[in-house]
C-alpha cells in the first residue's frame, strides 16, 4: 500500500510540476485526473505529508521547495479521503502562507473553521495570517474567537493579543495578556516589555491625574 501511495503522489507531483495549480478558495487543489481515494491508506499519506511538513518549516519563508509541492499534495488528497478533518486544511494553509500565497492559504483556514468551528486552532492560524501582515484588527478578530474555543493555556495566543492590545493603545488589556504569557512561558523579552508597558501605564495615570 506505501508503494501504491508513492506512486500516486508521484503522478501528481509530475502534474503539478509541469502546469501550475493554485488551491480553491475553501483550500482544495483541483485536477482533472481521477483517483481512487478508497485505495489509499490515510495514515501512510498523512505520515508523508507531515514529514515533508516538517522539512518546509525549516525553510525560510517564501521559499517554494519539492518539499513545499509534496507536502501540499498529500494533504490535498488527504482532505479528499477525510474531508472532516481540519488538520489537513490547517496544514495546507500553513503552507499556502509560507509560501505567500494569501488567497489560498486564507481559503484553507476558512475550510477548517467550517469543518471545525468549535475548535482553537482553525481560528488562531487564521489570526495568525493577519497578524503576519500587519492587520491587527482582523488579527484581533480570530484571536478571540480561538479564545473562546481554548482549553489549555496558549503562550502565542497570549502574547499576541497582549501586543495587538498595545498597538492598539490599550494598556490594561494588554498587560493583561501579557502577564498570561509571562506565566506560561516567563523571559527577559517579554518581562521587559511588560515593564515598558507599565511605564507608559503609570505616566498616563499621571497625567491624566493632574
Amino acid at each position: 500500500m506505501r508503494q501504491f501511495s508513492t506512486i500516486i503522489l508521484s503522478i501528481f507531483l509530475f502534474f503539478i510540476l509541469t502546469s501550475p495549480a493554485e488551491c480553491a478558495y475553501k483550500g482544495v487543489i483541483s485536477y482533472s485526473i481521477p483517483i481512487e481515494y478508497k485505495n489509499l491508506s490515510e495514515s501512510e499519506l498523512k505520515e508523508e505529508a507531515d514529514k515533508y511538513f516538517n522539512m518546509v518549516q525549516q525553510s525560510s519563508a517564501g521559499e517554494f521547495s519539492a518539499e513545499t509541492t509534496r507536502a501540499l499534495l498529500a494533504y490535498s488528497v488527504l482532505q479528499h479521503i477525510n474531508p472532516q478533518n481540519p488538520e489537513y486544511s490547517i496544514k495546507a494553509g500553513i503552507l499556502y502562507d509560507k509560501i505567500q500565497k494569501d488567497r489560498q492559504a486564507k481559503g484553507c483556514f476558512s475550510r477548517a473553521i467550517s469543518i471545525s468551528s468549535g475548535a482553537f486552532e482553525p481560528y488562531f492560524y487564521m489570526g495568525e495570517f493577519y497578524y503576519k501582515r500587519g492587520q491587527y484588527k482582523q488579527a484581533l478578530k480570530y484571536y478571540n474567537k480561538a479564545l473562546e474555543n481554548l482549553i489549555t493555556p496558549n503562550y502565542d495566543l497570549y502574547y499576541k493579543l497582549g501586543d495587538i492590545y498595545e498597538k492598539f493603545g490599550d494598556t490594561k488589556k494588554a498587560l493583561e495578556y501579557l502577564n498570561m504569557a509571562k506565566s506560561q512561558n516567563p523571559n527577559e523579552e517579554l518581562e521587559s516589555k511588560i515593564r515598558l508597558i507599565e511605564a507608559v501605564d503609570s505616566a498616563n495615570k499621571l497625567y491624566y491625574r493632574q
